[in-house]
């Protein structure tokens, strides 16, 4: 991929930066500003060769039209706050507004563009409709910088289609990114552990496959981990379950064998009557779960018999809370990981989502980890393996 300093002399330059500013938002109180600090080593180092910057990202889902809900102005604020500058806000992304920010920009200004899907060529799957707004995207640049790695699987307008109309090149977030994720898929230091947790295995399955012939260990944990359990005959009350995913997951179990793979599972559950933070919360082993209660978190055990498959591991790649960690009841099982990984000797990467989130949630000092990536379904698909459409298009401009 080419790179900023590919792109020459950018002074006075405008330049369209695709970043990732979908924050997780309280009304409009930023709860983890992660994905916009993320952001800023990319606009720094523009602004200091003299670039006019143009932010264009999405926050939510807004459908293809204009939604006060998921307007990116509580985004804006924090930008200025960390940037110690003001940042210019247009309140279209390629109107009137929009055209009027970029022209008032001077060398080192940095403007941000209205969410990119309060218009529906950004997403759109007819082809033409998404390229005449890349087009009216280009038309408000010089070059182009792709640092949104959250949004580089998928080949929507201000992803793919700009990159096809201007020089561009990856910012420092998505070349850091690629680096830090391939180094797990391609030459992993062993040995290698996997830990996969969230809701459904059905997110997981493409990992899980491709990894089955890479990876030493695979743990598994959080709601996904009671479809293995169902699959060993164990049962799991109101847990989640994809049942139509049993017997997929008895055959990832049988083929982890034969490649000598060993899956780790949870051996106790801490469980409680429906889902919600009140509980009452008890443990219980993973071979005794009452048909009434519905598990949260794993248990004690479990976490212990994870933490120390992390020892003497020497790459770990993390994707998925172990529990609905949100809850306080039910946040031990992912706390004790995140602190098990933290003490590892190993290159660590932590595969974005909510396992970045609850990283931030619970405390942790991000600098204990090799690296944590603001994609969690970008990170999944290029550890599944996948071509990533808005990395590809870097590598073939």
């Amino acid at each position: 991929m080419k790179t900023i300093d590919s792109l020459g002399d950018l002074a006075g330059k405008r330049v369209l930066v695709r970043a990732d500013l979908n924050v997780p938002l309280d009304g409009d109180r930023i709860t983890d500003d992660g994905r916009i600090r993320a952001c800023l080593p990319t606009v720094t180092a523009l602004r200091d060769k003299g670039a006019r910057v143009i932010l264009v990202a999405h926050l939510g889902r807004p459908k293809g039209e204009a939604d006060p809900a998921f307007t990116l102005k509580p985004v804006v604020d924090r930008l200025s706050e960390l940037l110690g500058a003001d940042v210019a806000f247009a309140e279209d992304t390629v109107g009137d507004s929009a055209r009027s920010v970029v022209d008032s920009l001077g060398d080192g200004d940095v403007a941000v563009l209205e969410n990119v899907r309060f218009n529906a060529g950004e997403t759109s799957k007819d082809e033409a409709e998404r390229q005449e707004f890349a087009r009216r995207l280009a038309d408000l640049a010089d070059v182009f910088v792709s640092d949104g790695f959250g949004v580089v699987h998928r080949k929507q307008a201000s992803v793919y289609d700009v990159a096809q109309l201007l020089p561009a090149a990856a910012g420092l977030l998505v070349q850091k990114e690629v680096e830090s994720l391939r180094r797990v898929t391609d030459d992993p230091k062993r040995p290698f552990v996997v830990i996969l947790g969230g809701a459904k295995v059905s997110d997981k399955l493409g990992v899980i496959e491709n990894l089955l012939d890479r990876a030493d260990t695979i743990i598994i944990g959080g709601g996904m981990s009671y479809t293995f359990q169902k699959a060993l005959g164990h049962e799991v009350g109101n847990s989640l379950l994809e049942e139509e995913q049993v017997d997929t997951v008895k055959g990832y179990m049988e083929r982890a064998q034969k490649n000598g793979v060993e899956i780790l599972l949870p051996v106790d559950n801490v469980v409680a009557p429906a889902f919600g933070p009140d509980g009452p919360a008890t443990t219980v082993g993973s071979d005794s779960m009452p048909e009434d209660q519905e598990g949260l978190d794993i248990g004690p055990d479990s976490a212990k018999q994870f933490g120390d498959a992390l020892k003497d591991a020497g790459t770990v790649f993390w994707n998925g809370p172990m529990g609905v960690f949100e809850f306080d009841l039910f946040q031990a099982g992912t706390k004790a990981v995140a602190e098990a990984l933290a003490e590892s000797p190993a290159y660590t990467v932590v595969g974005g989502g909510d396992s970045a989130s609850a990283i931030r949630n619970l405390g942790f000092d991000e600098s204990r980890y090799s690296h944590i990536s603001t994609g969690g379904g970008a990170s999944l698909e290029l550890i599944e393996g996948k071509q990533l459409p808005g990395i590809a298009v870097l590598e073939e401009n």
